[in-house]
């Protein structure tokens, strides 16, 4: 048996069948992990996962050692290997998608859901951070949604230490991108647990960012949207993300409140506008991304007196969606700060048109006299 092979002592022949340009370590830690006894493949685990930790090529040359490595998570196994070997594993599965399909093809997955359960932290830890790595590959998106995985990541969201509760929301938003994981999602009441972790996390960090894709997604549910409302601050915490998230962050809070603000404008449009979302909107329609333009502009629309144009002769321009919204701000504080808001959007798209015409100008050539 070929497995009787990697047994022995390693000869010319043994490297051989070896990918090229495998360093000693590799072939000694590909080797390691085959014995049958405990220490050795412990000790394998652990070079696995130091030689995975940055070498993009290690990863691809190590990727026969997922089978073994998941072995070793088993129920029978000594418990000393689990988490070595989910962490080598893990290692094995950062930006390699072949590894993360073979993972879960080789089972991991049920022994994964029984670590996210282990009263052991550090086990739970290792067992989150998993899943978000494995999540991340299209493939295994749906197969981790119906693995039962998604309410213990909620329950992680809820009850883990803080590490795991960032995990489990970056999990949770990659599997959120697969449309039949969504129903799943929301039956689980996540936006509490989102909404808390998000507003103690800095608006402009990756965690902010995720939480908002989780929103974005839950929104798009009544359920979601009313839990959402239903959050003391957690309306304002998504406001204030599209004040100071990441660009990315930005465009998922905008499409929040947008999604939120068209499933019923008389329900939320007050709800919305108390929390100063405004100037936000204002700054996001001059530099936010495309998508997040277009969106902040739907929105202003949607949040003014009446949301259809009004008149020829009051064209339904930017500047008089904000007026006529500005004109309904009880808060001075807000209104000011729209204002100017306001005067600095007209000066840029003012300095923007000039540019275009002496762009326009330089390129143009006189005609003939």
């Amino acid at each position: 048996m070929e497995a009787a092979a990697d047994n022995q002592s390693p000869s010319s022949s043994d490297v051989d069948v070896t990918p090229r340009g495998a360093s000693s370590a590799v072939l000694r830690a590909l080797q390691l992990i085959q014995y049958d006894d405990s220490d050795s493949k412990l000790q394998a685990a652990k070079e696995i996962r130091r030689l995975t930790k940055t070498s993009q090529s290690c990863r691809r040359l190590l990727a026969e050692a997922v089978i073994p490595l998941v072995s070793m998570l088993r129920v029978d196994s000594p418990q000393s290997h689990h988490e070595s070997a989910l962490l080598a594993l893990l290692n094995l599965a950062v930006k390699d998608e072949r590894n993360k399909m073979s993972i879960v093809e080789a089972g991991a997955l049920d022994h994964v859901i029984r670590f996210l359960q282990s009263e052991n932290i550090n086990l739970q830890e290792s067992a989150t951070a998993a899943l978000l790595t494995l999540s991340a590959s299209i493939s295994n998106k749906p197969i981790i949604g119906a693995s039962g995985a998604i309410p213990l990541l909620v329950n992680i969201l809820k009850h883990g230490t803080t590490q795991a509760k960032v995990d489990a929301v970056m999990a949770l938003s990659n599997l959120s991108t697969y449309t039949d994981n969504l129903t799943v999602i929301i039956e689980t009441d996540p936006v509490p647990s989102v909404v808390t972790l998000l507003k103690s996390s800095k608006r402009s960090s990756k965690t902010a960012e995720k939480c908002c894709s989780v929103i974005e997604s839950m929104v798009g549910f009544d359920e979601g949207r009313t839990a959402l409302a239903a959050e003391d601050g957690g309306i304002l915490a998504v406001v204030e993300v599209l004040e100071n998230g990441t660009r990315q962050a930005r465009e998922h809070a905008v499409g929040a409140l947008l999604t939120i603000c068209e499933s019923d404008r008389c329900k939320y449009r007050e709800l919305i506008l108390k929390e100063g979302v405004i100037p936000g909107l204002l700054e996001l329609k001059v530099q936010g991304t495309p998508k997040s333009q277009t969106k902040a502009q739907t929105l202003l629309r949607l949040l003014r007196e009446t949301p259809y144009p009004r008149s020829e002769f009051q064209p339904d321009t930017l500047e008089n969606i904000v007026c006529n919204i500005i004109s309904q701000i009880d808060c001075d504080e807000q209104s000011s700060k729209a204002k100017k808001m306001l005067a600095e959007m007209v000066q840029v798209s003012m300095e923007q048109s000039l540019r275009h015409l002496q762009q326009r100008a330089l390129v143009c050539t006189p005609t003939d006299l």
